[in-house]
């Protein structure tokens, strides 16, 4: 974790997710970003502020391993760029599986509770904080309150029988709060909200 001395106020986390309609982050055999992202998108991407990226270890070893393998494969050259920013950035993996020195460069491993773990890096990280991937980590920094912004840009595609990691099923109850929406090139849709977690559906007596 970040050994930095504290910042003057707590740094935001944001939980970003890009999906398809029905709520996948991948398909199989679906190209990356369903292959429709747009010029107005990735330049949109790359004026994004500088984050300290947060993620599991089944995001951070399916990553890695593509990001090893990008240099060689027949990927569009956004993807290559995509990857290469990402070994640049900052990140943290969090996992008890995962062992030390890890490969990916500037990636950090802490392989303690990762609520409370990420409860500190508010506190001292030099840079705000945001996840990738990493449902099952997402979804608890959710629960725990942490989670200052939540982000999902939209593709315009149904995956149907094909879609991989299906989102949703994984979240508790949360009412959200639009902040920000915006229409990108190609339909995609950016919605911007403030999560707050409902322990049941207002109005009911639902129990499970």
């Amino acid at each position: 974790m970040s050994t930095a001395p504290p910042t003057s106020a707590t740094q935001p986390l944001l939980v970003d997710f890009i999906l398809s309609l029905d709520g996948c982050a991948a398909g199989e055999g679906w190209p990356g970003w369903w292959g429709l992202q747009s010029s107005e998108y990735l330049e949109w991407l790359s004026q994004e502020p500088e984050h300290l990226t947060l993620m599991g270890a089944t995001t951070y070893r399916l990553m890695s391993q593509m990001a090893e393998q990008a240099a060689g494969i027949d990927v569009a050259e956004e993807e290559k760029e995509s990857f290469a920013q990402m070994a640049e950035m900052p990140k943290v993996a969090f996992s008890s599986t995962l062992d030390a020195p890890l490969s990916w460069p500037n990636t950090t491993l802490v392989s303690t509770d990762a609520v409370e773990a990420v409860r500190e890096l508010k506190q001292t990280s030099t840079r705000p904080l945001t996840t990738t991937g990493s449902i099952r980590l997402s979804s608890s920094l959710m629960r725990a309150g942490l989670v200052d912004r939540f982000r999902i840009v939209l593709f315009p595609v149904l995956t149907g029988r094909t879609g991989l990691e299906r989102i949703w099923d994984q979240f508790a109850d949360y009412g959200l709060e639009l902040t920000e929406a915006r229409t990108f090139a190609g339909g995609l849709q950016l919605l911007e909200y403030v999560p707050t977690y409902l322990p049941h559906p207002p109005g009911t007596d639902w129990e499970r």
